[in-house]
């Protein structure tokens, strides 16, 4: 036998059906027959255990599975048997090991209900961390000299001028998209030169500042969200709190103040670059000159459409900074809750942007700005 566990059925000398088990039944033994073991077929009358050299609980417990599943009597246990069968006697394995499942209409309104709870409860923090921002903001204007000069140009510099090219490549293409998109089916009416005006409206009105809210979102509402939330997680933030420092004022502020500087820029960049592509398609496919199509711009966009963009622009720009460093700040527990925050600021923050923008839509409307 050796080290291995084995079973035999055999005819007892009263005409029963013996199961006899043989060699270690032990945890490390036993997985090789466990299943050949549960899948005999009956009558088995008795198990035999004389022939067992040594057994544990999971030896045991399997024995008394295989003991109710055919109810048979167990017969030759040494003494250390005996104590583990008698502790596992009546210990059955047939109950449900599962939670019961509520039918589908039982658990889709429940797990809205709960969703819709949490999204109030997550519009009361956010509220507080505004109402928090506020205080801290307040608190700056009367003591000044508590300001981070240097943090706030650190971040402007990250948020605004490390943004430039790649917020400047994809407004290009946007324009580069707009523009060849439009001449098509513009075409079909012989209107296009009206690509110009398509162009302008667009990008200065809508697609620039949106677009470049959407990418500061992914690029800049994420970094807070990380650097706030490791802070928080290595307990940097409770450090500042113990010596005095308002991390509101040392952390949330100058970002959030350089996001809404820095998007109306951004946003004038993203239009004037998409413009610019648009110009490059109109060269190349629709005969229309370079400088042409720039001088256009000036006469079919009405300045309202800049203002517009510029107005949305550090809207834009508090909501997706309001983001990140909230979620930053509800960092708690372990490093995963930090990509959680940030995937949550960049998610809301998204989100978040394109809601106002359809509230702006409609406002800009009503006031005949549309």
């Amino acid at each position: 036998m050796g080290g291995l566990a084995e079973f035999e059925l055999v005819e007892g000398d009263d005409g029963k059906t013996v199961l006899t088990l043989s060699g270690p039944y032990l945890v490390s033994s036993v997985g090789a027959i466990d299943q050949d073991l549960r899948a005999l077929e009956g009558p088995i009358e008795r198990i035999d255990l004389s022939d067992v050299s040594e057994i544990d609980t999971v030896g045991a417990w399997l024995t008394c599975s295989v003991s109710s599943q055919h109810d048979a009597e167990i017969t030759g246990a040494s003494d250390r048997a005996k104590r583990l069968l008698g502790a596992l006697e009546g210990i059955s394995s047939d109950e449900e090991i599962s939670a019961p499942r509520a039918p589908f209409w039982e658990r889709v309104p429940e797990a809205m209900g709960d969703k819709v709870y949490g999204a109030r409860r997550g519009v009361y923090g956010v509220v507080g961390f505004l109402g928090a921002l506020l205080l801290s903001m307040g608190s700056l204007i009367r003591h000044p000299k508590r300001f981070r000069w240097l943090a706030l140009v650190r971040q402007l510099e990250l948020v605004g001028v490390s943004a430039l090219p790649i917020i400047g490549l994809m407004s290009f293409l946007i324009g580069v998209v707009i523009a060849q998109q439009g001449a098509v089916q513009l075409a079909q009416f012989g209107a296009e030169t009206l690509t110009v005006n398509l162009v302008g409206r667009i990008t200065l009105r809508e697609l620039g500042v949106l677009m470049t809210a959407i990418m500061v979102a992914g690029r800049s509402g994420s970094a807070f969200a990380a650097q706030i939330g490791t802070m928080r997680l290595t307990e940097e933030v409770d450090a500042m709190q113990t010596i005095g420092i308002s991390p509101m004022e040392a952390l949330v502020v100058p970002r959030i103040m350089a996001a809404v500087l820095m998007m109306p820029l951004l946003g004038f960049y993203a239009a004037g670059v998409a413009i610019v592509g648009g110009a490059f398609v109109g060269q190349f496919m629709l005969g229309i000159p370079f400088w042409t199509f720039l001088s256009r711009i000036q006469d079919v966009v009405p300045l309202h459409d800049l203002w517009v963009g510029l107005v949305k622009a550090p809207v834009f720009g508090l909501i997706v900074a309001l983001a990140g460093c909230y979620h930053g700040m509800q960092v708690k527990g372990n490093s995963e809750e930090v990509g959680r925050r940030t995937t949550m600021a960049v998610v809301t923050g998204i989100f978040a942007v394109i809601v106002i923008d359809a509230f702006f839509a409609v406002f800009f409307t009503e006031v005949g700005w549309g």
